[in-house]
């Protein structure tokens, strides 16, 4: 699934990096650095959520790098991130999805939602994220600066990790796996 002659670890991601501030309309209010967005209570920011199916129809988890603020070690979706000031959403999946995985590929934008969520006493995503899917086909190249593992696995092995309380999953991965198998997409 990945390459193994490959060992890439590049820091593509920074706390002081600014993310855009939204309302509810995802109507840009400001900027704040990643750091400050993520703090106890979060500030609503743009953000997105990729979820990439091979011919088999399984999807492409990643299990997020130790070195993460938020949900080390936890498993989630493709790709998750934030669009940079002046970047388009949907650059910013291409973008992102290069950097982590190794790869880009075209996908189809399906729906918006906004939630919150508080881990420990470490932080709090308070995201409006957009949420794609697409395909792929071929080998991943992972960043493990920013992943620490990946792999394909079926719609049930999905929904019965986010049904094990032993298996640790991010709330938006979740979240959004719910909303994709209600619109009948997986």
């Amino acid at each position: 699934m990945t390459n193994p002659s490959n060992n890439r670890a590049e820091i593509v991601s920074f706390d002081s990096e600014a993310l855009i501030l939204v309302d509810a309309d995802d109507q840009p209010v400001g900027e704040l650095n990643k750091a400050d967005c993520h703090r106890i209570g979060g500030e609503l920011h743009r953000a997105f959520s990729l979820f990439i199916f091979n011919e088999k129809k399984e999807l492409l988890i990643q299990q997020r790098a130790q070195g993460k603020a938020l949900w080390a070690g936890y498993w989630s979706n493709s790709c998750c991130s934030h669009p940079r000031v002046g970047e388009t959403t949907e650059v910013a999946v291409a973008r992102r999805s290069q950097e982590e995985l190794g790869f880009s590929t075209e996908m189809d934008f399906v729906y918006k939602f906004e939630y919150t969520a508080h881990f420990e006493d470490r932080g709090t995503e308070h995201e409006l994220c957009s949420v794609f899917i697409g395909n792929y086909h071929g080998e991943s190249d992972i960043n493990y600066e920013e992943i620490s593992s990946c792999r394909w696995v079926s719609p049930d092995e999905v929904s019965a990790m986010l049904d094990d309380d032993s298996v640790l999953t991010t709330p938006w991965f979740a979240m959004e796996w719910e909303q994709l198998r209600l619109r009948g997409l997986v």
